[in-house]
């Protein structure tokens, strides 16, 4: 077995994803790089460079792909150390408008995909006493308007994450969540390009500005690392201080 730490990174083609995994290079990680565009995987791969990561494009929310991505992560490194739920998709809406398809394809990426690839990874993170990172949201916290589905699908990554640390813990495995809000990503474009709609968000985030991919990346890293290694079942905020506010408006 190698002696470099393994993580694998689902989602990692781009914004979140991507900062997680560079940061991960540069802490001297493995970084299995995974996500459904093998395009955008390779973008990634250049940066961290070929001997350093692994590319397996693989939809998540696919049994046969998620062993699939444990299999070439094994056979190429014999081990995996940390596993980070990174992978997910949006869908707004309000009940009227979301179809069950909408519904079923979002929960089958953002909750299912998560349960599946722990499964899968299990055997090994408990050789390592590894652990596990699950990129939530703020909207696991509370609800957003236009967005049931969605927070639907967060809050029970928060619930897995929870619950799956009570399991874990004696095995040695600890199960963590981030809780991002708004972050300068390609899916938050609609957002950051509204500047009304970026007003109202500057009111509600104390730091006022979204924040970066890397600021989120930062976090994982430290709940994967040995710092954190007596935390376990957290739903950490990375929300510039959105979740300290109860919701009524600045006097």
């Amino acid at each position: 077995m190698s002696e470099q730490k393994v993580v694998i990174v689902t989602g990692a083609g781009s914004g979140i994803g991507q900062a997680i995994a560079l940061r991960f290079a540069r802490d001297g990680f493995k970084v299995v790089l995974n996500g459904r565009s093998e395009d955008k995987l390779k973008k990634v791969a250049s940066e961290i460079g070929a001997e350093n990561c692994l590319i397996v494009a693989a939809d998540v929310s696919r049994p046969i792909d998620v062993v699939h991505i444990i299999n070439k992560t094994i056979e190429a490194y014999d081990r995996i150390d940390v596993l980070v739920n990174n992978a997910a998709i949006f869908v707004g809406g309000t009940i009227k408008e979301v179809t069950l398809e909408d519904w079923n394809r979002q929960m089958a990426i953002n909750a299912t995909g998560p349960f599946l690839m722990i499964k899968a990874a299990l055997t090994y993170l408990e050789k390592s006493k590894g652990s596990v990172v699950n990129v939530s949201s703020v909207s696991g916290l509370g609800g957003d308007w236009g967005a049931f589905s969605y927070d639907a699908t967060k809050g029970a990554l928060n619930q897995l994450t929870r619950a799956l640390a009570l399991d874990f813990g004696p095995l040695g495995v600890r199960v963590n969540a981030v809780a991002p809000s708004l972050t300068d990503t390609d899916m938050a474009a609609p957002v950051l390009g509204n500047a009304e709609t970026m007003v109202d968000f500057k009111k509600r985030i104390a730091m006022q500005r979204a924040g970066s991919p890397e600021e989120v990346a930062d976090v994982i890293a430290f709940l994967a690392s040995e710092q954190a290694r007596f935390v376990t079942g957290a739903i950490l905020p990375v929300d510039g201080g959105l979740s300290a506010s109860n919701g009524q408006p600045k006097l």
